[in-house]
């Protein structure tokens, strides 16, 4: 049962771009947004999934509201560029950018532009994604960057290893056997944190805020694609999971609440401050993350 609260008409003729809205709590965020009167900007890797979803969206809600589709694979910096583009060449204003797609991979594999996929899907895509869409959200009177996060960042307890950017240490047969691919999930999701921190320190003087949040554990399709332990994994924790509804609940909540209410640059679980690890709370690691991203996105 959903628990989403009653709607404060911020979001109203408001256009949201969102990443990862065709299932799970991004679909659930989309729908509710859509109900509350946003007009969205549906950035997915399967065009008719994605089509699916926004002609559903386009049929409950009429002409009352926008539904645009844009194609970018998460993994590609040359495609999320050209999804940018495109957002920015229709869209004369974007008032949210939702960063909520995210992956784990249980084997080593490196994307196009030679990074390790999980930290490219889960950090560098939303990073590029924002900072090529900031300009635009910046002519908006009180323009939003939400980034989903997790709990599971506090796996990551010695903090970013930025001398093993490609995480090599996570697969392979022991690391595989020591939960790798999870540890290197939490070490993305730590990222989503830090990003989130330093750039709303970057932003602290303009009309941009920044949050994350954790959604906590929900009953999605994630990770259901790593083979059968995984499938299995899933299965058992999907049986103490709460629904893609009650995950989108705080994501929705930072999306319509007033900013007045926020703190920018933090870290929301169930629609308060979460309890972040201490690795999360160094802006100096925030810092030194965001000038090794820069240098991981130049063209």
């Amino acid at each position: 049962m959903s628990g989403f609260l009653q709607a404060n008409g911020n979001l109203r003729g408001k256009y949201v771009v969102i990443t990862g809205a065709t299932s799970g709590i991004g679909l659930a965020a989309a729908q509710e947004l859509a109900a509350r009167g946003a007009n969205l900007g549906i950035v997915a890797r399967n065009a008719a999934k994605a089509k699916e979803v926004a002609n559903k969206i386009r049929a409950s809600y009429g002409n009352q509201i926008t539904v645009d589709v844009f194609i970018a694979d998460m993994s590609s910096q040359r495609s999320i560029r050209h999804a940018a583009n495109e957002i920015l060449a229709k869209c004369p204003r974007i008032d949210i950018l939702i960063n909520n797609a995210g992956a784990m991979f249980v084997d080593h594999k490196l994307t196009e532009d030679g990074i390790e996929m999980t930290l490219a899907v889960n950090h560098i895509a939303p990073f590029l994604f924002t900072t090529l869409l900031l300009d635009r959200l910046t002519m908006s009177n009180h323009a939003r960057v939400i980034t989903t996060s997790s709990h599971g960042h506090k796996m990551a307890m010695k903090g970013i290893d930025f001398e093993d950017l490609s995480g090599k240490r996570y697969f392979g047969f022991l690391g595989k056997l020591k939960g790798g691919p999870n540890f290197r999930y939490g070490e993305t999701k730590l990222a989503n944190i830090l990003f989130t921190a330093e750039l709303a320190q970057r932003m602290k003087d303009t009309n941009v805020a920044a949050y994350c949040f954790d959604p906590g554990l929900v009953a999605t399709n994630f990770n259901r694609d790593n083979g059968w332990m995984a499938r299995m994994t899933t299965a058992v924790m999907m049986r103490f999971a709460r629904t893609p509804e009650k995950g989108a609940e705080t994501l929705v909540w930072l999306a319509d609440t007033d900013a007045k209410k926020l703190e920018s640059g933090r870290y929301y679980a169930d629609k308060q401050f979460g309890k972040q690890s201490p690795q999360a709370g160094s802006m100096a690691a925030a810092r030194q993350l965001w000038d090794v991203s820069e240098s991981q996105i130049r063209v």
